[in-house]
């Protein structure tokens, strides 16, 4: 009798990451040990870390458009929280793009009970709620009123990061702790992060590991540490220079 072999399978590529919920409504990844947002207050760490860390909003105050990249869209707690302060500060002729890169997109139910605890959001997360699909995957883009656009990258970073070439103007590192989740942090990751990164443009992040700063710096960035939000000793923040650095012979 001769054999046969069976057909091999293609491999399961995962695109949801089954959630835990302390507290009621905050979720937690088994997968990375590690909660989603800051448990005092994930909208105030937002306000302190990604808005203020990238000098916004004084910063998209011009008639012009605005990008601001995310690595780890979470919750969309970034999202809805940038986009009201956007509403409250925006000017004639400004325009946003948010772009944020997500391995585990959540679910519209996930979402939606997880922003719960903001009612300042409320707004933002019923927006985001309704046009939120029911199976994120690709590339997801959403257009809200005030002329905001969003796009969630669906992926693992190493492979959906090379293949952006838009520049930002700020980005928001927000993926899950550096001792975690190592590849988010990585030079390789946070340098395709710098070389998409107007001159000029600045980050912000809540992680202060020595890797994390010592990556930023050989990435390219000016590396600024500033207090963390709840009790966390330091933050980190800086910027692209502007004028690329001199070559001595």
């Amino acid at each position: 009798m001769q054999d046969t072999e069976s057909p091999t399978a293609e491999p399961t590529v995962e695109t949801h990451a089954p959630l835990t919920w302390h507290a009621g409504d905050m979720p937690y990844s088994p997968a990375f040990s590690d909660h989603f947002y800051c448990r005092e207050d994930g909208r105030a760490e937002c306000g302190h870390v990604f808005l203020a860390g990238n000098g916004l909003p004084e910063r998209w105050q011009a008639p012009r458009p605005f990008a601001i990249g995310e690595l780890g869209f979470g919750t969309g707690l970034n999202f809805c929280e940038t986009l009201r302060q956007w509403r409250l500060t925006k000017v004639t002729g400004a325009s946003l793009s948010f772009t944020s890169f997500e391995r585990y997109p959540m679910t519209t139910e996930e979402i939606g009970r997880a922003l719960s605890r903001w009612p300042e959001i409320d707004r933002e997360r019923q927006e985001l709620v309704a046009c939120w699909p029911a199976t994120p995957s690709g590339h997801v883009t959403l257009t809200f009123a005030d002329d905001v656009t969003l796009t969630v990258v669906c992926g693992d970073v190493l492979e959906t990061l090379p293949a952006w070439q838009a520049p930002m103007d700020a980005w928001y590192l927000d993926g899950f702790a550096p001792s975690r989740n190592p590849a988010m942090w990585s030079i390789e990751t946070l340098t395709r992060v710098h070389d998409r990164t107007r001159r000029g443009g600045r980050f912000g992040t809540y992680a202060a590991a020595g890797f994390v700063r010592r990556n930023l710096q050989a990435a390219g960035f000016a590396v600024e540490r500033r207090k963390g939000y709840a009790g966390k000793r330091e933050m980190l923040c800086g910027e692209r220079p502007s004028s690329p650095p001199l070559v001595v012979d």
